[in-house]
């Protein structure tokens, strides 16, 4: 007598196949898109409208964006920077993260030195400025009063953050811009990777080595955030800022040159 094979049965002739179920990872553009229709926070949206129609004496001409502000940058970027938050009259105007004021003036011109920026300048959205294998985005894409988002608002724009990560897959280097920038990245870490070394406690320059789905030894950078406050005081200088990205570039070019190797 035959045996019948011992494993999962297998359909017969005519018997109808369910279809598999295919999850499908949103792209760069399809999040871009969400972010900007997002309507979690009411709240943030009102804020935002109001600033733009209020604007700052020194902006009164412009047309400001006053929506969410989505993520910017190389689709195939080896770095990624997280910031906090757009600006009640950078982002906030202009549309595009780190644009448009005091923080972005630091930043692009930290870029620009390491090479990640093609010019040291960012102004508005068509000003020419494109980025060199870096991607920037933020814990939270509206603008909070006082740049103080509650936990619910970071909790809102959190699954941003997870699906812009899940997309840039050739991310290898992570630079967090403050303390609440770098505790929304920790976050994901422990929500879909793991740590290599133990976290170390935010500082500047402080590096974590975590695990990625499909990007193993991937290193968070911590940064001082380039805002007003911490530049004008001293608590962040540029010679701070340029080790910060100086230090990213040479974690890349070592990956680089050992998967040729």
């Amino acid at each position: 007598m035959r045996r019948r094979p011992v494993g999962p049965a297998c359909p017969g002739p005519g018997t109808p196949r369910l279809p598999s179920k295919v999850i499908v990872m949103p792209n760069l553009e399809t999040i871009e898109r969400r972010v900007v229709a997002c309507r979690r926070c009411p709240e943030l949206r009102a804020y935002c409208a109001e600033i733009g129609r209020v604007k700052k004496r020194a902006f009164l001409s412009h047309d400001y964006w006053a929506r969410p502000v989505p993520g910017w940058g190389d689709p195939r970027a080896g770095l990624v920077l997280v910031g906090l938050a757009p600006g009640a009259h950078g982002s906030n105007r202009t549309g595009r993260v780190f644009t448009g004021d005091g923080s972005g003036e630091w930043l692009f011109r930290a870029l620009h030195r390491a090479g990640f920026a093609s010019q040291p300048n960012a102004s508005h959205r068509d000003d020419g400025l494109t980025l060199h294998d870096a991607f920037i985005t933020a814990a939270v894409r509206c603008a909070p009063p006082a740049n103080k988002p509650t936990p619910e608002q970071k909790a809102r724009c959190f699954p941003y953050l997870r699906e812009e990560f899940a997309a840039l897959v050739n991310a290898r280097v992570v630079v967090t811009l403050g303390k609440i920038a770098d505790d929304t990245v920790h976050a994901l870490i422990k929500e879909t990777g793991t740590y290599r070394t133990p976290r170390a406690p935010f500082a500047h320059l402080a590096e974590t080595i975590v695990d990625l789905p499909g990007r193993p030894g991937v290193t968070l950078l911590a940064s001082y955030h380039p805002s007003r406050q911490n530049t004008n005081t001293g608590v962040l200088t540029e010679p701070m800022l340029d080790a910060v990205f100086s230090r990213a570039r040479d974690l890349l070019l070592a990956r680089t040159e050992s998967n040729v190797n």
